[in-house]
């Protein structure tokens, strides 16, 4: 995993192995230059320094997403954990980050919600408590009722006549238990 640390200005004093490779510096290119402004895009400049800040008083954040410009110029996506570092005596001497590369990840979910959202079939999807938290375009047209309209409603209290919604119930019950449900019309 790459790790990076800052002490509290925010310079770099921690480059590994695996940082070098993802990112495309040396530890020579990095070490004391300001991570947040030399190597975090402007547009997240603040967010990630507000990690940092919150981690450089002893509160770590863990799963936090940001992208970071490589070497080569090309833009990743990286997952965070942000933990307090201390030296021997308990003082806080500076944040260490333990990074994960998540470009892919978020490459394919996007692919993933873009087959979704404009598939040539209608295509909702409920979370445990029933609220719908998929509704694509066609899905949109077909009903009337927009993705802005349904999200976290109830799909079948709110959205099925009321003389399909037990079956319906049923079906997304069974569907939540992973039990497959064919050709069911309503």
């Amino acid at each position: 995993a790459p790790i990076f640390g800052v002490d509290t200005k925010g310079s770099v004093n921690v480059w590994n192995q695996c940082a070098r490779k993802l990112v495309g510096y040396n530890t020579d290119e990095v070490m004391d230059k300001n991570l947040v402004e030399e190597f975090i895009t402007t547009d997240y400049q603040a967010s990630v320094q507000a990690v940092l800040d919150r981690a450089l008083h002893g509160e770590e954040t863990a799963n936090f997403e940001f992208p970071l410009m490589t070497k080569a110029g090309t833009r990743i996506e990286i997952l965070l954990n942000a933990t307090t570092r201390r030296d021997e005596h308990g003082n806080i001497i500076g944040v260490v980050g333990i990074g994960q590369d998540i470009t892919f990840r978020i490459a394919q979910e996007r692919e993933y919600s873009n087959l979704i959202n404009n598939a040539n079939a209608p295509i909702f999807g409920v979370d445990n408590e029933g609220m719908v938290n998929v509704w694509n375009q066609c899905a949109m047209h077909l009903v009337g009722y927009s993705t802005e309209e349904v999200m976290g409603h109830r799909l079948v209290e709110e959205f099925i006549t009321k003389d399909y919604q037990a079956s319906v119930q049923t079906v997304l019950d069974k569907a939540l238990d992973g039990e497959e449900t064919a050709n069911f019309e309503f």
